[in-house]
């Protein structure tokens, strides 16, 4: 019998699959909250069960603001996945995080505006402390990990995450530089609230594609760059995700495993059924 993946793998913009998975099944899984992005592809990796979803839909199909964020992270916590790497393409803020480079961020910005962001609702409340966004310890592994391969790659950052589709305009790059933001993106929010709020440990491999725009000596971004700098890096994502694989400790000693424990505030008698019955997954072991 098959273990199950207590790794998975979210993959952004340019990485739609994951190449050297070995024995894989794929799960069309439907949550309380919908279906999620693509199927989950399961498979060996590294001698590990890891999980895959393409956090687009296969094919680029998805927008950011489109993307079922909570069906996607519900469908990761049923199949049993403790620990997210998110891939994420990224713009940079900042002149030493060069495009091509690599940032594992610490902290997060939530600048948009139309998304679902909370499991919690209908009458359960929970209020999840996010002081620090990422999971610091799997940070630390993903950052050792990345840095064992020949990448030039940075250890904390700020990610501002705006709307999207569309890129910033100029007047808006400045203004997130000036409030101290290194990378902006459209996805990881959110992504790591939910992540969060599932239990799981979340990290960031961030990939720097270009300037954004406020860079004067630089081309705008554009599609056709995100995507360049993205096909050049897939094989330092999969020698990195290879590394986190080896080195990953069976056990969690961060406090992410339990991070519900002292988020939740409704009266368990107050909770009406069908919420209850909706997040039973997620709430059950704290409410009974």
């Amino acid at each position: 019998m098959r273990s199950h993946p207590t790794l998975a793998v979210i993959g952004g913009s340019g990485l739609y699959e994951m190449s050297g998975l070995e024995d894989a099944q794929e799960f069309a899984i439907d949550t309380p909250f919908g279906k999620p992005s693509s199927p989950v592809i399961v498979g060996t990796f590294a001698e590990k069960r890891v999980a895959f979803l393409a956090r687009h839909g296969i094919g680029h199909t998805i927008s950011p603001s489109e993307i079922n964020f909570r069906a996607n992270i519900y469908a990761l916590k049923s199949l049993g996945v403790e620990r997210v790497i998110s891939i994420s393409a990224v713009g940079s803020l900042r002149e030493d995080y060069a495009p091509q480079d690599i940032v594992i961020p610490d902290q997060l910005f939530d600048f948009t505006k139309e998304r679902k962001k909370t499991f919690f609702e209908n009458g359960l409340v929970a209020h999840i402390s996010l002081a620090d966004p990422f999971c610091l310890d799997f940070s630390n592994i993903l950052f050792e990990s990345v840095s064992d391969t020949a990448a030039v790659v940075h250890n904390g950052g700020s990610t501002i995450i705006i709307e999207g589709p569309r890129f910033s305009t100029r007047a808006e790059s400045n203004v997130f530089r000036s409030w101290g933001m290194s990378l902006i993106g459209m996805t990881t929010a959110p992504e790591a609230f939910l992540a969060r709020e599932a239990e799981m440990c979340y990290a960031v491999m961030a990939h720097v594609t270009d300037y954004d725009v406020w860079h004067i000596s630089e081309e705008p971004v554009t599609v056709e760059m995100v995507l360049e700098i993205l096909n050049e890096n897939t094989k330092i994502a999969q020698e990195a995700i290879t590394n986190v694989a080896n080195d990953l400790p069976a056990e969690r000693d961060c406090g992410c495993a339990h991070a519900l424990a002292d988020a939740l505030i409704t009266n368990p008698g107050m909770v009406p059924p069908e919420t209850r019955a909706k997040l039973s997954f997620l709430v059950d072991k704290y409410l009974e």
